[in-house]
């Protein structure tokens, strides 16, 4: 796919901030030396970020350092606010779909690159809290993975956790992808695959776009399809995690299994 070259490398920044931009001015790519103000107004950030971490930082400031990286000649925080306004918050500027990033002026490949690696690394850290270990002893750990992996995809999609006896999570897989409200779901492929990993356990793990959590028929018929499936060779369901915007159900919590 062909970015969209930014669109804020247009027209160069006065040399002097505007009266009363103390921080970095409204404009665009700067031909030569940074001015002063948006250097500072860099570096300060830099430092607030090393003293004291990202708790103290709104989103647009976050985003703002992310941005450095990307267009490391330009003022960055109205693309930051723009992308924040667009999407809503920091996690969902990172998670959106490369196809809506670079339709936001100011957006092109560097940009994307950075906000894709962010996104990488905090799903690969968010699933080595629970890979090889225990999940019925770190559940919280893999809510907050599923929610990192899944909570904010504007297509359906549908997880498979493999257990072994001891309920160690051996294997983390996508199983389907589908469109804003239907995922397809092969109960025969899903007790192949427990088989060929020598699996005795299953989660099932899938999220709903719409933020809602609630299950429908489908999704309950399905799973009882699974769990039939399963139980005929000694594999057992744990449960059936739907991942919402802000929360999940459990299928095992709300006595559907």
């Amino acid at each position: 796919m062909k970015h969209r070259s930014p669109a804020f490398a247009e027209a160069p920044l006065p040399l002097f901030a505007p009266e009363g931009a103390e921080d970095e001015a409204f404009g665009d790519v700067l031909p030569g030396r940074l001015p002063s103000y948006i250097s500072d107004h860099r570096k300060r950030l830099r430092s607030r970020f090393m003293e004291g971490g990202a708790a103290a930082m709104p989103d647009y400031e976050l985003l703002e350092l992310l941005l450095f990286r990307a267009i490391p000649r330009q003022d960055v925080k109205p693309l930051a606010r723009l992308l924040l306004d667009t999407f809503g918050d920091f996690n969902r500027v990172v998670t959106a779909p490369v196809a809506r990033l670079v339709a936001v002026k100011g957006v092109g490949d560097s940009v994307v690159q950075e906000l894709k690696i962010v996104e990488a690394a905090a799903q690969r850290m968010a699933r080595a809290r629970v890979m090889q270990r225990p999940i019925l002893s770190s559940w919280d750990a893999l809510l907050d993975y599923c929610h990192t992996a899944m909570a904010h995809r504007e297509t359906e999609q549908f997880r498979i956790l493999f257990l072994d006896r001891k309920n160690v999570l051996i294997a983390d897989e996508e199983q389907a992808r589908g469109t804003v409200d239907h995922v397809p779901v092969y109960p025969r492929e899903v007790v192949k695959r427990a088989l060929e990993l020598n699996a005795s356990a299953l989660i099932l793990v899938h999220n709903h776009p719409s933020g809602d959590p609630t299950p429908s028929d489908a999704d309950i018929s399905m799973t009882m399809q699974i769990r039939d499936a399963a139980e005929v060779l000694g594999i057992v369901l744990h449960d059936h995690l739907i991942i919402g915007k802000e929360r999940e159900l459990s299928f095992r919590a709300h006595h559907y299994l």
